[in-house]
């Protein structure tokens, strides 16, 4: 995994409800920090809400691992984050402050890592990138219900 902490921001945690849906949403607005875990951790408080099955739990959760985690890495740090739980889907919005896309790397003996975005797509394909004049927004959508394809 990767080096996971955003320095410097401060954050607002809001639990919101509407139409049967349960959203958290982490919002920097001061310098201090945000990591994984603080990310894991909210995606598991909603997704304990719904009874989300064990699997659905792992994919979610590893699918915000990597999205956080590319965000600081590659991006500039994490500016915003969103785990939405509805009928039929998660939805989970990362936002950064670059404006360059995610990409595919090919894969190299040589280089460690490269994997991350793959792991995404692979967990939830219909993943888009929104960009916006302060940097990008990841939007990735994994179905909840029985049929769905398996993780990895």
């Amino acid at each position: 995994m990767n080096r996971c902490t955003v320095r410097g921001r401060n954050l607002l945690l809001r639990l919101g409800q509407a139409r049967g849906m349960r959203l958290r949403s982490i919002t920097p607005d001061t310098p201090t920090g945000m990591n994984c875990a603080q990310a894991r951790d909210t995606a598991r408080g909603v997704l304990a809400e719904h009874d989300a099955p064990p699997d659905l739990i792992a994919d979610v959760l590893t699918v915000v691992s990597e999205l956080v985690s590319n965000a600081v890495r590659h991006a500039g740090g994490v500016t915003g984050f969103r785990i939405t739980a509805r009928a039929g889907q998660v939805v989970i919005e990362v936002s950064d402050r670059s404006a360059l896309l995610p990409h595919l790397r090919p894969p190299s003996p040589h280089t460690p890592g490269g994997f991350g975005w793959r792991v995404v797509k692979t967990l939830a394909p219909s993943t888009f990138v929104r960009s916006h004049r302060d940097g990008k927004t990841v939007i990735a959508t994994l179905p909840t219900d029985p049929g769905r394809p398996p993780g990895p």
